[in-house]
């Protein structure tokens, strides 16, 4: 526009100056000029200005945003003595892993599975943290002895020992432990940090499961559940082993389902005492039991 101005000013003043009006509209044209030049002026400023303001609001929701998903994370994990399902339980220990550079977990249970399973997937997704230090103890039944529960169960009603089913629980047991122990070497390599896998064994009937955060959160729980099944096929009953009674059904102790109960030590003097309650007990089982040697394995693994 002031381009368009400044051409007509060349133009126009020829024509007026022979009526003796070249000053008179070199005049106005000057002051439209100044007026459009102010204008721009003006325009550019409030532009300026606006963005400034977008990148100061920008900044505001981002604060505002973070704070949020605080909040949100606070308000996900549950409160002391609320009854959750195992899937809290996953994401909290997820949440310590990414957030700590120590963290220490342990757990008793049957076959350590409700922890073994998620965990295997959660350290292959971990970030790079070279700093990172995770051990983990796992403190299952002595299936090389003679028990009880899990059993069978005869045509009486009565229950005894099943041997078959014993071993089968111990080969379990025994991959989860390698399977844990093979991201170990993983772990450093993929600059995620380093981890510790330490299994033993204490001859009881599994009832209770704890779970232990850095010994700051439990979540414990029991197997509710006892099912009876009927007993494979008895030709991959090993030499060693002693056969099921015929027409007897296994009794297995289900609780990857079992609801847990969540305690933390920053909720209450309550919450501080059954932490140390349950950590004193599993310590003292720990402290008594034996490794997961290659003779507690079934043909030696």
């Amino acid at each position: 526009m002031l381009i368009a101005v400044f051409g007509i000013s060349l133009v126009q003043p020829v024509g007026d100056a022979l009526q003796g009006k070249a000053c008179l509209v070199g005049a106005l044209l000057a002051v439209v000029g100044y007026v459009l030049y102010a204008e721009a002026q003006r325009f550019n400023g409030a532009s300026t200005a606006q963005r400034e303001n977008e990148e100061t609001l920008g900044l505001m929701v981002q604060r505002l945003d973070r704070q949020v998903q605080h909040l949100s994370e606070m308000m996900l994990h549950p409160r002391a003595g609320q009854v959750v399902k195992p899937i809290a339980l996953e994401h909290e220990i997820k949440e310590a892993l990414e957030a700590g550079d120590e963290v220490r977990l342990a757990t008793m249970g049957f076959t350590g599975a409700t922890l073994a399973v998620p965990l295997m997937r959660i350290l292959q997704e971990l970030s790079e943290n070279p700093r990172r230090s995770v051990s983990l103890r796992v403190l299952v039944p002595d299936l090389s002895k003679r028990i009880e529960v899990p059993g069978q169960v005869d045509a009486n009603g009565k229950v005894s020992d099943a041997p078959r089913f014993r071993e089968y629980l111990r080969r379990q047991i025994g991959d989860y432990e390698r399977s844990l122990e093979s991201q170990v070497q993983r772990m450093t390599a993929g600059q995620r940090g380093t981890l510790m896998v330490e299994f033993r064994v204490f001859h009881m009937s599994p009832f209770l499961k704890l779970y232990f955060i850095n010994n700051e959160v439990l979540y414990e729980g029991i197997y509710d559940k006892l099912h009876l099944r009927p007993n494979p096929s008895p030709t991959a009953t090993p030499a060693a082993s002693a056969p099921e009674t015929a027409g007897s059904r296994l009794l297995d102790i289900v609780g990857w389902d079992s609801l847990l109960t969540r305690w933390s030590r920053d909720d209450s003097d309550h919450a501080r005492k059954i932490i140390r309650r349950r950590s004193e007990l599993f310590e003292t089982l720990w402290s008594a039991a034996a490794p997961l040697s290659p003779g507690h394995r079934p043909d030696g693994d």
